[in-house]
């Protein structure tokens, strides 16, 4: 793999991929439960996830590779994702009919 790809497979980016796979297979069983499933609304919400978080990623993590001094935006950004994702989970659960704590107010 060019070294310019390397982002690709480190353990933030499958973790974010996991994620997103998690949070999109929570999804989907929660709008199927709740009658409310459509396939616009499941290509609507892989725009911004694919997007947005894994090219965003991309992006900073091969701007800290270049400029080693802004290496904390990156790991930055990886937590506000994380944080985004573990949030958007927490909700589909909710969905599901898991009574989480708090998991309304995400």
């Amino acid at each position: 793999m060019p070294q310019s790809l390397d982002f690709l497979g480190t353990t933030q980016m499958q973790f974010i991929v996991i994620l997103i796979g998690v949070d999109v297979i929570l999804g989907i069983l929660g709008s199927v439960v709740k009658k409310e499933f459509r396939f616009g609304k499941l290509a609507k919400f892989m725009h911004a996830p694919v997007l947005g978080y894994i090219f965003g990623f991309a992006v900073l993590s091969q701007v800290a590779a270049e400029l080693p001094q802004l290496a904390f935006v990156a790991q930055g950004a990886y937590i506000l994702i994380i944080v985004a994702l573990i949030a958007s989970v927490f909700r589909n659960l909710n969905k599901l009919g898991l009574p989480l704590p708090g998991a309304e107010k995400m």
